[in-house]
C-alpha cells in the first residue's frame, strides 16, 4: 500500500515537473506489453517495429524513474509499480479513443465494435441482420464472440454484450432488452408418426433432443432430465444449431426457442415450459458514450424490442 502511495505521488510530481517528457504513444505501448506479454506481441498489435517499441518503453520508464516490467526469458510481466499503473493507463487509452470520436462526424461512424453473445443470437439473429447495420455504416466493422467461457466487459474483452444472463459486478451499464421463452417443439414428421397422443404430457414414449452432460446446468437440459426421469436421450449435443437440425430430422423431440423453432416451421407441444430467460444489453460503462458502440447497441436492442412478440411467445396453431 506504501509503495503504491508512492508511486502515485511521484507520478503527481513528474505531472507537475516533467510533463513534456511523457508522451501518450508511450503509455500505447506500455499498455500493449502488459496485454500481449511480450515487446514482440506489442509490435504486431500496434504495427510497430520491435526497436521501436523497446525505445519507447525505456524512454517512459525513465521518464517516471520506474521499472514497469521485470524482463524474463519467457516474455515480460508487471512489476508492482506497473500493475499499480495499468488502471491509469486504461484511462488514458479511453479518455483519447474518446477525444478521436469526438472529432468525428456522426455520419462518419467507423471502426471495430466488438460484441460477446450467445451462439444462438449469433447465427439466427445478429448476423442475419447485419446488412441492415453495415449497409448504413459501411466503414463499421464487428466481432462477434461466441465463446463458452464468460466474456469480462471490464476487462476489455469486448466492447458490449448481449447475453441471456444477467451480469453481477463489473463497470458495465445493463439494460433488459427483452425475453428469450422457450418451448418443447417437433417436426411435423415426427408429430404424424408419435405413438402418444398430443395432450399427453407425460411423453413417455417420446425420444428427446438434450444436452451434453457439460451443459447439465442449462434450464433447458435440466427440464428434459425432469421429464425423462432416468431414461437416456436418443441424441444429446454441445450445440442449439445440432439440435435444431435433428428435431427438423425428425430424430425427436427438443426444447428450443420460440422464435428459432418458428423459422424452422416446427410444432409446438408445449409452450410455457418456465425456463423462459432474459435478454441483457451490457455495455462497458467508460464505452457508453462511444458513438460506434452505441450505434450497434442500438442497432440490436430495437430489433429485439420491435421483434418482442416473437421471441416470447409460440405461434397459435
Amino acid at each position: 500500500m506504501k509503495k503504491t502511495a508512492t508511486t502515485r505521488k511521484l507520478i503527481s510530481d513528474i505531472g507537475k515537473q516533467e510533463a513534456g517528457r511523457l508522451r501518450w504513444d508511450d503509455a500505447r505501448v506500455f499498455l500493449a506489453i502488459a496485454r500481449s506479454g511480450s515487446l514482440s506481441g506489442a509490435a504486431a498489435s500496434l504495427g510497430n517495429g520491435l526497436a521501436t517499441v523497446s525505445r519507447q518503453i525505456e524512454r517512459l520508464e525513465a521518464a517516471l524513474g520506474l521499472t514497469l516490467f521485470s524482463r524474463h526469458q519467457n516474455g515480460y510481466r508487471l512489476t508492482d509499480d506497473g500493475a499499480a499503473l495499468m488502471e491509469r493507463a486504461e484511462a488514458l487509452e479511453q479518455a483519447a479513443e474518446a477525444f478521436a470520436e469526438g472529432s468525428a462526424a456522426q455520419t462518419e461512424i467507423a471502426g471495430r465494435v466488438r460484441l460477446a453473445t450467445a451462439e444462438t443470437l449469433a447465427n439466427h439473429l445478429i448476423i442475419p441482420a447485419l446488412p441492415g447495420l453495415t449497409d448504413q455504416y459501411p466503414d463499421l466493422s464487428l466481432e462477434v464472440v461466441t465463446d463458452v467461457q464468460a466474456v469480462n466487459l471490464h476487462r476489455r474483452d469486448a466492447d458490449l454484450a448481449i447475453r441471456m444472463v444477467k451480469p453481477e459486478r463489473g463497470n458495465v451499464t445493463i439494460r433488459r432488452l427483452g425475453t428469450l421463452g422457450y418451448g418443447l417443439y417437433a417436426s411435423q414428421g415426427y408429430i404424424d408418426g408419435r405413438t402418444a397422443k398430443r395432450e399427453d404430457a407425460r411423453f413417455d414414449t417420446d425420444r428427446f433432443i438434450g444436452w451434453c452432460e457439460t451443459y447439465g446446468h442449462l434450464p433447458a437440459a435440466q427440464w428434459i432430465e425432469r421429464i425423462l426421469r432416468g431414461r437416456a436421450p436418443i441424441l444429446a449435443t454441445t450445440t442449439l444449431s445440432a439440435q435444431v437440425s435433428a428435431t427438423v430430422a425428425g430424430v425427436g423431440l427438443a426444447v428450443l426457442p420460440h422464435f428459432i423453432a418458428r423459422q424452422n416451421d416446427l410444432v409446438c407441444l408445449e409452450a410455457d415450459l418456465g425456463i423462459d430467460q432474459g435478454i441483457w444489453l451490457a455495455i462497458h460503462s467508460d464505452l457508453a458514450q462511444s458513438r460506434r458502440v452505441r450505434v450497434v447497441a442500438e442497432f440490436f436492442g430495437s430489433l429485439i424490442r420491435e421483434a418482442r412478440e416473437k421471441f416470447e411467445t409460440a405461434d397459435r396453431k
